[in-house]
């Protein structure tokens, strides 16, 4: 999605999104979907700022009533890939591709947003979103469930996303990912004679309440599909740099809507209540101080200091920053079409008639909004809910925007009622309780505790020796090689305090909090060389 990944886990039954609040009807409406992209054009950098990403997004609930899990939308965000030499590998997708949104998988999906990581290896053979989370939730065939390492000992990662404070509406999210060189590189990967790179990448937030680095991606996610497909050895993120020129985008996959015909035969739409950030003085920012890095913003000094030279503080070295501007303009693929429909007959919003695409500043993009159509109120703006279907100049079909007063009756679209739509008892997520399984053996070094989450849901966490965590057991990883990972981050723990910036601040907006419950304090003793894991999320029992 963007930026975000496409996963194919099975939907659960669909709830009832809407009905109608009178009698019944003898052409009642039809349900439907609003789905597309929201395009973000922005100016590319030199193509030796590929060392990582950094930016700021706005986090706040797209729809007014979280309505089930057939809603499917990141918020804006954007794909990584690798950096080629020459012409891309051919039938190899690989990225990192998460961010803010909802997913049809999402057990615990509140209006606000979560973060994943968005991981995908070798075609989506496997995907791994967070510390635990994967591909589908099979312990005995796990894929990506144990790409992702803990690296902060004071976040915790809950399975089923990294939660935002609740009711965060507008605020900006600052993440990234930047290269760390806490492995070596290797010749072998599985016993294949195909290697493995030194590149852990390091996702870095910015949020009100924390600041520094969470989690890192393992090396043997992105070298272990080499190990059957050997052409392709080298090629992926463990060993390649990042493209820097990336697109930004929203991609929304699904938000409920309906569709009606009244008795001349002319079509109209509803879409559930579509909202964006607003401010009193003017238009929100977005997306702000999108930033491409080189190697010298972090990696050189980081690998220096494990070399035996003096130790660095994290913060990331602006001086070694491209930051991408905006223009304003864009585009969107917003379409309202009835489910299964061929995607050439989708119709299309005729977006441009209410949003205009605007650089709020050289480095923030925005939206102005048309007032005679959208509704504001406080901190957020409603997008137009009813639209009707008509022809352009050049024939072809276009959703224009319609008041609620011009759709007839006789549609039944003004009463049909958007519900909210929670899982009653939602799936826990477990991991394996087996005694000969990595989970248990060494197994942690305290707990388990509690927290209670925002989203109420409660996780269960233990306190693991860093290099005893389950991911890095099934990391490929030698006895040797995980102790002398741990002494890199015992180093880490004792210098990168939480108490200091790490990615350049922002220049506008305010920060996002994340939610108070996923911060956690080391137990006496643990505090250097030990982090949580998350191994069970579920309702209270």
């Amino acid at each position: 999605m963007p930026s975000l990944p496409v996963r194919t886990a099975a939907c659960l039954a669909a709830l009832l999104l809407a009905r109608p609040a009178g009698g019944a009807d003898p052409a009642p409406p039809q349900k439907a979907e609003m789905a597309g992209y929201l395009l973000v054009p922005h100016e590319r950098v030199d193509k030796q700022y590929n060392a990582g990403f950094s930016m700021y997004v706005a986090a706040w609930p797209l729809l007014k009533n979280y309505p089930g899990q057939e809603f499917q939308s990141g918020l804006f965000g954007t794909w990584m890939f690798s950096q080629y030499d020459g012409p891309k590998p051919e039938k190899a997708y690989s990225d990192i591709e998460g961010g803010l949104g909802w997913w049809r998988d999402t057990r615990f999906a509140t209006e606000t947003p979560k973060f994943i990581m968005g991981g995908v290896a070798l075609n989506f053979v496997e995907w791994a979103n967070g510390p635990g989370a994967g591909k589908g939730r099979d312990w005995k065939n796990p894929k990506g469930h144990y790409a992702i390492a803990q690296l902060s000992p004071w976040v915790l990662w809950p399975p089923d996303g990294l939660n935002l404070k609740q009711g965060t509406s507008g605020e900006l999210f600052g993440y990234g990912y930047l290269p760390l060189p806490l492995t070596a590189a290797k010749k072998t990967t599985a016993g294949k004679d195909v290697p493995t790179g030194d590149q852990c990448w390091t996702l870095f937030l910015n949020a009100g309440n924390f600041k520094g680095p969470v989690t890192f991606f393992v090396p043997y996610f992105w070298s272990k599909p080499t190990t059957e497909r050997t052409d392709l050895a080298g090629m992926f993120l463990d060993t390649r740099p990042s493209e820097p020129n990336k697109a930004i985008q929203m991609e929304t996959q699904h938000v409920p809507a309906f569709i009606a015909k009244d008795a001349k035969g002319d079509t109209y739409a509803r879409v559930a209540p579509t909202q964006f950030p607003a401010r009193p003085d003017g238009d929100a920012p977005l997306i702000h101080r999108v930033t491409a890095y080189r190697k010298a913003a972090l990696w050189d000094g980081v690998q220096a200091w494990f070399d035996g030279g003096k130790a660095v503080s994290g913060a990331i070295d602006p001086k070694a920053a491209a930051v991408h501007t905006f223009k304003g303009g864009g585009g969107a693929t917003w379409r309202i079409y009835p489910p299964n429909t061929e995607r050439d007959k989708r119709v299309p919003l005729a977006w441009g008639s209410f949003a205009t695409p605007t650089a709020l500043d050289e480095t923030t993009y925005g939206y102005r909004w048309a007032k005679e159509v959208v509704a504001k109120d406080g901190s957020r703006v409603t997008l137009p809910e009813y639209y009707r279907l008509e022809k352009d100049k050049k024939d072809k079909e276009r959703w224009v925007v319609a008041s609620a007063k011009d759709v007839p009756a006789e549609t039944g679209l003004t009463k049909v009622e958007f519900r909210q739509g929670r899982t009653a008892k939602p799936q826990p997520y477990v991991t394996p309780d087996d005694a000969a399984s990595s989970w248990k053996k060494p197994g942690p070094a305290a707990g388990p505790f509690e927290a209670k989450l925002g989203d109420g849901s409660v996780v269960t966490y233990s306190w693991y020796r860093f290099a005893d965590q389950p991911a890095l057991l099934n990391a490929d990883l030698t006895a040797d090689e995980r102790e002398a990972l741990q002494k890199r981050v015992e180093l880490l723990h004792k210098n990168w305090t939480k108490d200091r910036e790490y990615l350049p601040p922002p220049t506008a907006g305010k920060l996002a909090d994340l939610d108070p419950a996923v911060l956690v304090t080391p137990p006496k003793g643990l505090d250097i060389g030990y982090v949580p894991i998350v191994t069970r999320q579920g309702m209270k029992e």
